[in-house]
């Protein structure tokens, strides 16, 4: 098994590495690199890094004192099935600046069964949440272009 290091240190994130796996990802096609670096910098996340390289990142968007938004959590193909985002969800949510929360939520397609080992489940009332959402966001020209 490869010795993956853990951090909560973003200067030590290679944030082309991570703009570079999200804007292929189902979730943040085509994610602008300003986007991403504005949504590390607001958010609670973790890195994993093998070599000193990005092999894996799990944000938390948080006020740090009632609710939690999981999201962009990846581990790069090769680094997959060796437990690493098990490590990191289970360091990022002993964290001391989230403990206490009222509610954390988070969104997958296909990763259920990863998140119900951390206490997740579906919503219990889901006709009380609502959303907006805008999957073309990235794709959509900048406001004032003709």
């Amino acid at each position: 098994m490869v010795n993956v290091e853990l951090t909560f240190d973003t200067a030590r994130f290679d944030l082309v590495a991570i703009h570079a796996f999200l804007t292929t990802s189902y979730w943040a096609r085509g994610i602008p690199r300003d986007t991403v670096d504005k949504a590390i910098a607001g958010s609670l996340c973790i890195g994993a890094l093998v070599d000193g390289k990005q092999i894996g990142l799990a944000r938390l968007v948080t006020d740090r004192a009632t609710f939690a938004y999981l999201a962009d959590v990846y581990v790069l193909p090769q680094h997959r099935r060796q437990g690493v985002s098990k490590r990191m969800l289970r360091q990022l949510f002993a964290h001391p600046d989230v403990q206490g929360l009222r509610r954390m939520m988070l969104a997958t397609r296909d990763a259920h069964d990863l998140y119900r080992t951390f206490g997740f489940s579906p919503l219990a009332a889901p006709a009380r949440f609502m959303e907006r959402h805008d999957p073309d966001v990235y794709g959509a020209a900048p406001s004032g272009a003709a």
